[in-house]
């Protein structure tokens, strides 16, 4: 059944933000579901917000870093697998940014689930991806990696 006959369908729309800094990348080890994984930077899109604001946001809260946005990575749709119990299963459409790193607050309280900040090598994410929230982060960093940058200006927020 389509929406067309009745089904809503509504993925999570979230953002990340691929921060680089002497060619380090920061990353997020936090607890999810009662495992240690590390992720970029990354969270929802909140009502109102543009997906720039939120990357934004997200960055300083789960880190404590103020950034730059530099360009816009890449959208990426992804849907969770299903738990054995048939929960899960979501759908996430994900928006990726590149930044530069400006200020720093250490004394900031983080999120909720965020045990620690790092700054890791493109070869120590790539290596670990075992421990990866989900297939979307190394993804977004390889794009990156390869050059994929495009003009903030492509998002456009209408009022």
């Amino acid at each position: 059944m389509s929406y067309r006959e009745g089904r809503f369908w509504q993925p999570d729309v979230t953002v990340a933000t691929v921060v680089v800094r002497d060619g380090r990348l920061l990353c997020v080890e936090e607890r999810v579901g009662g495992e240690l994984v590390l992720n970029q930077p990354a969270g929802h899109l909140e009502p109102d917000e543009s997906l720039a604001d939120a990357a934004l946001r997200e960055t300083r809260e789960e880190t404590g870093w103020e950034v730059r946005l530099t360009c816009f990575v890449g959208a990426y749709q992804w849907r969770a697998p299903a738990a054995a119990d048939g929960s899960g299963g979501r759908h996430f459409l994900r928006f990726a940014f590149a930044a530069e790193p400006v200020s720093h607050d250490p004394g900031r309280e983080l999120d909720a689930g965020i045990v620690r900040t790092l700054w890791m090598s493109p070869d120590e994410l790539q290596r670990a991806q075992p421990r990866h929230r989900s297939p979307l982060v190394w993804r977004a960093v390889a794009d990156f990696l390869a050059g994929h940058r495009h003009p903030l200006a492509l998002l456009q927020q209408l009022t």
